[in-house]
């Protein structure tokens, strides 16, 4: 069996007394999506921002493509390009177009000429159902427009992995589903992806795994039937009847 592709074992976070992260393990194969739900506060936009260094662990290890993030010798600026990350916050600079958003870390990062940058960053809009946005600033796109060009942001570099944290908690509700339909389409292109999301029916419909943490600890994980339909642990029955009287 490959090894998986995201490996974090034994991951504690304290910040100050707060004790965030109690030792969580995520492995994650290539092309899996695993979805991680919970109360908020439980650690799940602290154990993604431990996947990709912007945290550093207090203790334990992660490794992304067989590249140990947390080894002094590790160049942290190119490991991040193998790691693709999508916010809650959509963290375009409004002064630059779409197009402009996506090229300058192909320019920066990836060293790459501003024609071959425009040439990516145009298809990657493309493929998020925005090619025709690429000269709009972020003020003239809704929302979910914008989010989109986050996402495309972060495809243009062709991450292994892709972390999404509350990508679409910050949308109207009617702005949602076309986000959702983006990371549709990438999972159907094989993308590698971990998702903290609110977005239960997402999770249901297209996650390989689903991860339920509570307290700074993974309570159970399991197919979305397993954990929606017969979770085992009392934390996540609860959690999930909460839901359901939304």
């Amino acid at each position: 069996m490959a090894p998986p592709i995201l490996e974090a074992r034994g991951i504690h976070k304290h910040f100050g007394t707060l004790h965030v992260l109690k030792g969580v393990d995520l492995l994650v194969a290539e092309r899996e999506l695993v979805f991680v739900i919970g109360p908020s506060g439980s650690g799940k936009s602290t154990l993604l921002r431990c996947c990709n260094r912007l945290e550093t662990p207090s203790s334990g290890s992660v490794v992304v493509d067989g590249l140990d993030l947390l080894d002094r010798r590790t160049d942290i600026n190119a490991a991040r390009r193998r790691i693709g990350m999508v916010f809650q916050q959509f963290n375009l600079y409004p002064h630059m177009t779409a197009k402009g958003n996506v090229t300058l870390a192909l320019c920066k990062v990836a060293g790459k000429s501003r024609a071959e940058a425009d040439e990516i960053a145009l298809a990657a809009l493309a493929r998020v159902g925005l090619a025709e946005k690429a000269e709009a600033y972020p003020l003239e796109l809704s929302g979910g427009q914008q989010q989109r060009v986050a996402i495309a942001r972060a495809i243009a570099l062709e991450p292994r992995v892709m972390l999404f944290d509350e990508p679409t908690s910050a949308l109207d509700p009617e702005l949602v589903g076309g986000v959702l339909a983006v990371m549709r389409s990438l999972r159907e292109a094989g993308m590698t992806m971990v998702v903290v999301s609110h977005e239960m029916g997402f999770a249901r419909a297209a996650a390989d795994r689903v991860v339920f943490m509570d307290h700074g600890l993974v309570v159970e994980e399991g197919t979305p039937a397993q954990i929606f339909g017969a979770p085992r642990e009392e934390r996540t029955r609860a959690f999930l009847r909460q839901l359901d009287h939304r």
